[in-house]
């Protein structure tokens, strides 16, 4: 009767644990643990650099909303200038004094259409030595001098210079 000396610090197993022993290592478990240090370094480099890309992309989407805030104030205080433009060109003084550098007049007295085709009104004619309804104050200058004929459309000084 020979017996297998046991091994240290393991009992001796019979049978079907005997057959399994053989599929446990023996000597420490230095060699499992290495993969496991190695994902989790490989996790934590990665999560490291993942964030980097994501700060960069935040602050370079930081950049660009700046850049748009300012070019959309730029562009407000645009827009603004020219609608007080508009305000200046269509204020009435400012349409009468060009409608006279055109050598517009004053229109006559209106006349208007019922619905049932009836005129109300007796239209009249414009003539250019009707007075203005509103005179600006620049106006009141060139006021005393009429607008150009229509029989001198050529002639660009006014008679009586």
């Amino acid at each position: 009767m020979s017996r297998k000396p046991e091994l240290k610090g393991r009992p001796e197993l019979k049978g079907r644990a005997a057959r399994l022993t053989h599929l446990l290592p023996t000597g420490r478990a230095q060699a499992a643990r290495t993969p496991f240090v190695l994902l989790v370094v490989t996790l934590l480099g990665g999560g490291l650099i993942g964030l980097l890309v994501l700060n960069s992309a935040l602050s370079e989407g930081a950049f660009q909303l700046d850049d748009l805030q300012r070019e959309t104030k730029n562009l407000t205080d645009e827009e603004q200038a020219l609608q007080r433009d508009i305000d200046a060109y269509s204020a009435p003084d400012a349409l009468q004094r060009r409608a006279r550098e055109l050598g517009m007049v004053p229109g006559g007295d209106p006349a208007f259409l019922g619905p049932d085709g009836k005129v109300k009104g007796v239209p009249g004619a414009a003539s250019a030595a009707r007075a203005p309804l509103v005179l600006a104050p620049e106006a009141t200058a060139t006021a005393t001098v009429p607008p150009p004929t229509a029989s001198t459309p050529s002639s660009s000084s006014t008679p009586g210079r």
